[in-house]
């Protein structure tokens, strides 16, 4: 491994949190308190949060700096204007609404884009997003390519679009039963791959022939333009800025958690050209979050996500953040540790089926691995897999994804190369009694999302 390939952090710490490292004693009782959910965790009990990426980011003294301008009027605020302002300039989209966060804009998206028995294609689902859209009467079809299922497969821009499967699905159901297609830039649960830009275009040009509308989940989308500058033809010498400006030109709008890329800890927006579709997402933000120039949010917050978004433009941080994750992953395959590859860039992903062979779907290897993993070491990580997928909304049976993974999800500007160091050598060591894995069944299952708050026990 070249150490001399991955950056310095481009930032100085101006302000410190204390953590403490507990004992496997006491954190034995912690998760079984937990219900084995890392979910249920304190965060006080934990040593490295990996849980999520979203909202867990350290703001930059300009963004605090703007806290201090918020204005904080009912309606009208100057800081939605700076927001709305940069987004425009940014993504290039007529109208903005903010939301509480990203799910908040999937509601609303959801409520006005689906009728109910439309097919909504996307490149792999998400939690959140499928939910609502299956909650408004949609039916999810997942039509990412089939390369992505494979956690082995090691190819550039696993989360394209497969445009025979889009295809396939237009002409057995008909364009006008297709609500939009749901393009998310780069792909969560694929582990954080990304989709080329020619596949972007290609994904507009088909949907244009039949007058489809395409909506980007543009929750990471400033690490998606990292991988086109560095892997795709043509753009080694385009800014950021210039590379999310032309993905976001293939779209009708967005929805965005402004909890990852904006560099904040709260926030989301939802973004549209068409003025019709943007009074009716007026009307609903009003019912669900607030006046549509603050959206459930506080000026202050608007303020610093505007900076935020702005921040997230500049190379040096953006070529740290993905190789701060690709050091982590390097480290793990080089050990021999089973992960998705390529290594995302938001997240490193362990392929619990490869991971714990002796225990089978139905025993939730990654719900118990991620748990384990909190037990040998403090570090928090999460379950993406059977739990994570659900039930089907038909038949209550679970699906059953082909990728069974557990998340060590890195916050941005939070950790350093010794914490990757830290979380590495805990996996590796776990991965050397693996044997010892047990796996877990349900003692409560949440009917919605059941991820976050289902509790489980011992087999």
């Amino acid at each position: 491994m070249n150490t001399d390939y991955y950056p310095a952090e481009p930032y100085r710490i101006k302000s410190v949190e204390t953590v403490r490292m507990n004992t496997r004693e006491e954190r034995e009782i912690l998760i079984r308190e937990a219900g084995y959910n890392t979910f249920s965790l304190k965060s006080d009990d934990v040593f490295i949060d990996l849980l999520t990426d979203s909202g867990t980011n350290a703001m930059s003294d300009r963004q605090w700096a703007g806290m201090m301008i918020g204005d904080e009027a009912y309606s009208g605020s100057h800081n939605f204007f700076h927001l709305k302002n940069t987004v425009n300039e940014i993504f290039g989209f007529k109208y903005i609404v903010p939301t509480h966060q990203g799910r908040g804009a999937e509601n609303i998206l959801s409520q006005i884009a689906i009728r109910p028995g439309q097919y909504v294609p996307g490149n792999m689902y998400f939690t959140t997003t499928r939910y609502h859209q299956e909650r408004n009467g949609g039916n999810f079809v997942d039509i990412i390519r089939e390369e992505a299922h494979d956690a082995t497969l090691n190819v550039p821009f696993k989360g394209n679009i497969d445009l025979n499967k889009l295809q396939k699905l237009i002409d057995e159901q008909g364009a006008e039963n297709i609500a939009y297609v749901c393009l998310a830039v780069t792909v969560n649960l694929a582990g954080g791959q990304p989709v080329s830009m020619q596949n972007m275009r290609e994904v507009r040009e088909l949907t244009s022939r039949y007058g489809i509308r395409v909506f980007y989940d543009a929750t990471r989308c400033v690490e998606n333009a990292y991988f086109i500058k560095e892997q795709e033809e043509g753009y080694a010498d385009r800014s950021i800025q210039e590379i999310v400006h032309e993905m976001f030109s293939y779209a009708d709008g967005c929805t965005m958690s402004g909890k990852k890329d904006c560099l904040v800890n709260i926030g989301g927006f939802l973004c549209m050209n068409d003025e019709q579709l943007f009074n009716e997402a007026k009307e609903i933000v009003v019912v669900y979050e607030g006046m549509p120039s603050y959206g459930g949010l506080a000026g202050r917050d608007m303020e610093a996500m505007a900076i935020g978004l702005r921040e997230a433009m500049q190379y040096e941080y953006i070529e740290h953040r993905v190789k701060q994750v690709r050091y982590l992953g390097e480290r793990l395959r080089d050990a021999g540790i089973p992960i998705i590859e390529p290594v995302g860039g938001h997240a490193v992903f362990l392929d619990a089926r490869r991971f714990c062979p002796h225990l089978t779907q139905d025993q939730f290897p990654a719900q118990s691995l991620a748990a384990t993993l909190y037990l040998y070491s403090g570090v928090r990580s999460m379950e993406r897999g059977i739990v994570s997928a659900g039930r089907d909304k038909n038949t209550g049976e679970n699906h059953r994804p082909k990728l069974e993974t557990v998340r060590l999800t890195i916050p941005r500007r939070v950790y350093t190369y010794r914490h990757m160091d830290y979380v590495a050598n805990a996996v590796i060591h776990l991965y050397s009694e693996r044997d010892r894995i047990k796996g877990l069944k349900f003692v409560y299952e949440p009917k919605q999302l059941r991820f976050f708050t289902a509790r489980f026990e011992e087999i």
